[in-house]
């Protein structure tokens, strides 16, 4: 039986299972399985895959995105630009290959979201400087937006929260969440913007997908700007992971 599977230390809050289970059914692919595999460590992976030979692909989400490059034969350029794992090819040839398809999915969500074509001179913030963050990079450097990462300490190239004064905020319309602040359950949470000096000329993009309105999006709302949840990226990401299995 054909197996996929999710790795990371907490999934009871993901979709992938969902996703895959239903596509599986769209396709009439019975015999496909997709299970999720909780590790207390990356180290744990080595076991899994002993375990599991019928596995056929796997995703991989935080915190191993980074940690589990020692354990792959070969990344994929998509891999290397992010700096992160999000999904593991098993080749035919016994070798693991790490791929990104979280940028290709953010980017795609994002060409749909904008105007097009993308305003010239248009400028980003990107909240937060995890794993996500730099998947979110490369996607705007793609699309040839400039943007300042933002996070709560000082970065040699980049912003904390009390820089983003209105007139910064003003010359960034675009605004992007890759923190988890306001995921479930913590769901009043929201990154420390001022979301009075928000206007309608303003695009705030939330990587979070549950719920699918978060705190960070219904202020946006609130100051009349354009919203959208991850929901799409998270959709686009696992079809371009369904090719790589595929292929």
């Amino acid at each position: 039986m054909p197996a996929f599977g999710l790795i990371g230390l907490t999934l009871k809050h993901s979709f992938s299972q969902t996703y895959f289970s239903q596509k599986f059914t769209n396709l009439d692919l019975s015999d496909h399985q997709y299970e999720l595999f909780e590790l207390p460590a990356i180290t744990a992976l080595p076991a899994l895959l002993a375990r599991e030979p019928e596995l056929r692909g796997l995703n991989v989400t935080i915190p191993y995105k980074e940690q589990v490059w020692p354990f792959l034969n070969e990344v994929a350029t998509s891999a290397a630009r992010v700096g992160a794992v999000n999904v593991i090819e098993f080749a035919a040839d016994g070798r693991l290959i790490g791929h990104n398809t979280d940028y290709i999915g953010f980017r795609d969500s994002l060409r749909g979201f904008l105007p097009q074509p993308v305003p010239h001179g248009l400028r980003a913030l990107v909240l937060g400087s995890g794993g996500a963050s730099k998947a979110v990079e490369v996607a705007l450097r793609e699309l040839g937006i400039s943007y300042w990462v933002v996070s709560r300490n000082p970065l040699g190239h980049g912003l904390t929260y009390q820089e983003l004064t209105p007139t910064v905020l003003a010359d960034h319309p675009l605004i992007i969440n890759t923190t988890p602040l306001g995921t479930y359950p913590d769901i009043e949470q929201c990154p420390p913007l001022n979301y009075a000096a928000l206007t309608p000329r303003h695009y705030l993009y939330d990587l979070i997908y549950n719920p699918s309105e978060t705190e960070f999006m219904k202020r946006g709302q609130a100051a009349g700007a354009h919203t959208k949840n991850g929901f799409e990226m998270l959709c686009i990401q696992a079809e371009e992971a369904w090719k790589i299995w595929n292929r």
